[in-house]
This record gives C-alpha cells, sequence and structure tokens, in this order.
C-alpha cells in the first residue's frame, strides 16, 4: 500500500492547500485507491481530533467550489490518519515508518527548510528513504547558493535526484501549463516567438496584502528571494525557453537551465540601472488605511518588499528583448500576469503614415497570460470598427484564449489549486513541473549576484505608499526605453 506523509500536517500550508488539494483529487476519482494519508505534526492529538480539523478546513473550500459531498469525505477519511512525532529523531519517525506499510512513501515536507537536512538523515535512518521512495520539497530552500546547496547536499545523501521533488506552487497553475501548449501546439506563434517580432516581456506578480504576523520570516529573505529566485524566474523560463525534444522530464527542464545560464549578469555598475528597490510605506489598500512594513516589524529594516528588475537573455533568440520584472507587497491590485508585448506594424496606412491618424490609435498586439485572480489568456489586436464612415476606423479587441470552454454559454471549469496538480504528478513520479538541483543552482546565482551589487552599491529601498504601484524608479524603469507597465 502507497502512503503520502505530510510532515507538517497540521501547520498553515497543510490546512490551505494541501490537503483541500487531496480532497478534491479523491472526489474526482484521481487518487490511487489504496493509497493512505498520514499526517505527522509534533502536535500531541488523537487522529479523530486531527481529521475534525481537516474537515473544518476542507469542507468551506470544497462548498465553495461546489464539490462537497458526504461520501468523497467518507472516502478521504478513510485514508487518513494522524501520528504525533519528532521529524528531525530517528526513533520516533520509525513508528511513521511501521504506520506508513510497506509499500512505496512520498513524503512532503511542509516544514521550515532549515530542518529538512536534519528530517532526511533522520527519514534515511527509520527506512523512509528506500529507493521507491520520494521527498517533496516546499521552497524556499536556502537563502542563497552557499545554504542551499548545504541543504541539497543532505538530501542528496539521503535520496537519489530522481526521487527528490522541488515545488514551485506557480508551476502548477493550469494556464501556466497552457503557455507551454499555446507556444508549442500551434504554428502561429512560436515563429513569432523572438526578437524579430517581441519588443518585450513583463512578469508581474502583486500582492495586496503585507507581511504581518510573517515578518520574522520575510525579514530573513524580502522579496528578491521569496519571489524572484523561483517564481518569477520559472515564468521567466517558461516563456523564454527554446522548444524541448519532447515532454520527458529532464528535456524540458534541460531548457531552462540554458535560459537561466543565458541571462546577463548583474554587476554593481548595473544594479542602479536594471533593478529597483522598494519598501511599502503607510497608506490606504483597498480604501482602509494600513501601516508601514517598519511599523509591522516594530523597528527599522533594509528588508524590501518590492523588486522591480530588468533580464536581459544573451542568446540569439531574444537579443534585444528586456524581461521585466516587477512584484510586491501592499501594491494597487492582487495580479499575477505575464505580457508578451509585440512591435508595432512598420508602417501605418491607416493615418497617412502617421500612427496615430484619422484612421484610429493603432495598438500594438499584445499576449497576456493572467494567473491572478482569474485565469485566462488574451490576445488585444487591431479591428475595423463596424460603421459607414468615408474612412476606416479602427479599434482594438481582446480575444480571449481562455481554457477548457466549448462554447460561449458553456460554464468554466473548477479552477483547481495548484497543488492538486504537483500531488498528483509527485505520487506517479512525474517530474516535469518540478525544479531539478542545476535548475535551482543557476537561479540562485542569479539572485545572488543581485543581491551583491545591491551591498556593494548600499541600494537602500525605496519608500513606496501602501496602495500604489512601487515606487515612482519602477515605472523609469521601463520609461527611459520608450516602454510602460501593463494596465487594466
Amino acid at each position: 500500500m502507497a502512503a503520502l506523509i505530510l510532515f507538517g500536517g497540521g501547520g498553515d500550508l497543510a490546512m490551505r492547500m494541501l490537503l483541500p488539494s487531496l480532497y478534491f483529487l479523491d472526489h474526482d476519482g484521481l487518487l490511487p485507491p489504496e493509497l493512505k494519508i498520514i499526517g505527522a505534526a509534533r502536535s500531541q492529538e488523537t487522529a479523530e481530533d486531527y481529521i475534525a480539523k481537516v474537515r473544518q478546513a476542507v469542507q468551506p473550500r470544497a462548498e465553495a467550489a461546489d464539490a462537497w459531498d458526504e461520501a468523497s469525505w467518507a472516502r478521504l477519511t478513510r485514508r487518513l490518519d494522524y501520528l504525533a512525532v519528532d521529524a528531525t529523531d530517528a526513533e520516533s519517525l520509525r513508528a511513521l515508518k511501521a504506520r506508513s506499510g510497506d509499500g512505496p512513501v512520498t513524503s512532503f515536507l511542509a516544514v521550515s527548510p532549515s530542518l529538512y537536512g536534519r528530517i532526511v538523515t533522520a527519514m534515511k535512518t527509520a527506512g523512509l528513504a528506500g529507493p521507491d521512495d520520494r521527498i517533496v520539497l516546499e521552497k524556499p530552500v536556502g537563502r542563497d547558493l552557499e545554504s542551499f546547496r548545504a541543504i541539497d547536499d543532505a538530501v542528496a545523501h539521503a535520496f537519489d535526484e530522481s526521487q527528490v521533488f522541488r515545488i514551485d506552487h506557480y508551476l502548477g497553475k493550469e494556464t501556466v501549463q497552457n503557455l507551454i501548449a499555446l507556444r508549442f501546439g500551434n504554428a502561429i506563434f512560436e515563429p513569432l516567438w523572438n526578437n524579430l517580432t517581441i519588443d518585450h516581456v513583463q512578469i508581474t506578480i502583486g500582492e495586496t496584502v503585507g507581511v504581518g504576523d510573517r515578518w520574522p520570516y520575510y525579514d530573513e529573505y524580502g522579496a528578491l528571494r521569496d519571489m524572484v529566485q523561483n517564481h518569477m524566474l520559472q515564468l521567466l523560463c517558461l516563456v523564454a525557453m527554446e522548444p524541448p525534444s519532447d515532454l520527458d522530464p529532464d528535456s524540458v527542464r534541460n531548457e531552462k537551465v540554458k535560459v537561466l545560464r543565458s541571462l546577463r549578469h548583474v554587476t554593481a555598475e548595473d544594479a542602479e540601472r536594471v533593478t529597483v528597490r522598494g519598501q511599502y510605506a503607510a497608506g490606504k489598500v483597498e480604501g482602509r488605511p494600513v501601516e508601514s512594513y517598519q511599523t509591522e516589524r516594530g523597528q527599522p529594516s533594509d528588508t524590501e518588499t518590492f523588486v522591480a528588475i530588468r533580464a536581459d537573455i544573451d542568446n540569439w533568440r531574444w537579443a534585444g528583448v528586456p524581461f521585466f520584472m516587477r512584484t510586491g507587497k501592499r501594491l494597487a491590485e492582487k495580479r499575477t500576469e505575464i505580457v508578451i508585448q509585440f512591435k508595432p506594424v512598420p508602417h501605418s496606412i491607416f493615418g497617412h503614415g502617421a500612427r496615430h491618424g484619422i484612421g484610429g490609435d493603432i495598438y500594438d498586439n499584445r499576449l497576456v497570460i493572467e494567473l491572478q485572480p482569474d485565469e485566462d489568456i488574451s490576445l488585444s489586436v487591431m479591428n475595423k470598427k463596424p460603421g459607414l464612415e468615408q474612412r476606416m476606423q479602427l479599434q482594438p479587441i481582446r480575444m480571449s484564449l481562455s481554457w477548457g470552454q466549448d462554447g460561449k454559454d458553456a460554464a468554466p471549469p473548477r479552477r483547481r489549486v495548484a497543488y492538486e496538480r504537483l500531488l498528483l504528478d509527485a505520487l506517479n513520479g512525474d517530474s516535469t513541473l518540478f525544479v531539478r538541483r542545476d535548475e535551482a543552482e543557476q537561479a540562485w546565482k542569479w539572485v545572488d549576484e543581485v543581491a551583491d551589487a545591491w551591498a556593494c552599491r548600499e541600494c537602500k529601498p525605496l519608500d513606496y505608499a501602501a496602495g500604489s504601484w512601487g515606487p515612482e524608479a519602477a515605472d523609469l524603469l521601463l520609461s527611459r526605453t520608450g516602454r510602460k507597465w501593463n494596465v487594466r
């Protein structure tokens, strides 16, 4: 019998994401019939108490998705178990090994990465790191290249690389995966996916929430290490990678590594020209006043809560095409999107050579991949405005390429939790959407360069009002090249 062990099974990640995801997978009949799910944590409680807590976490989420039913819950309940353990102690884990049975075990470490080394060492001693077992690591693994390697070396001592699944939940989002289908499944996009037709790319991950009581973690990592090293660089790789030979996990990840190796180095001399650090001050978000980061923390801090970076990829496909990334807390909107901005038409025939003439403004084609708050892919094109005017009038239209809809009146499919896909892939041993060690190393190398450049130039975070889109310098990052951030 196969088993899934959730270390940190009573924590926030498990209750908010992992256990609801497992319920949905079970509800849809996608979990292996004999799979056993064991929550493991330090808390001394019975399995019955644990299952009651899980229900409190899962039921509202499932009801909101119109997917709750007692039969599905009863089926999940039969799979669920709980054991109080010290995950760093091999003797404590032996009882967990006995509870999991003789089949392959997939262990999900939803705990602090600082504990990974001690946990995997104990797992190996306790027999939870056999050749058929797998381990899933939640980010961030380390805070720089050196600490990543130290943690990962400990993991490598217990598990082969083929058994290690480093998770980035953004890769589990349906629309992110659909980007691969869009690029490589259609003859009309891939020939245009280069520096001849694309002007620039924007990647935005905006959050309206502040740091709050997460400040002890956040103050150590900041936006650069928390968001850019993983989420943003993974999205950049999917946009920029060359076509893989197939969808074999290593084929896809090989191409992502090539992109990361092609990123232009960020030097101290470049820091102020291609990067922006920011930290939110007091302001208003969604109509309510909010405190500054330093007030939330309780003392002064130089930790950035906002980052904007221009990244250049030095290869033939992307030479001369800047990739602009920005992410931050307490911004104007909760928005995650990728914008592919195409170059303008070389000559307008609608205004006697003028770009903005009598015929109407001509807007450059733009492909927008939205991940939050809604998931959609849309393409902006120019179209004739209906009417009998003597001179042709133009108007931009937005064509939705939203996935999963068979007709205008068809209801879209349920928006899945990103962890559903990733948990299912980990259980099936499919590592395509997980991060390989050399991939993580290359990402850390580039991020470390940025952090070192900031330190060398003593780049302090610039204040920005909560509820804005970050410091003015973030707008200047684009405007000095004649570009601007996408607005809705």
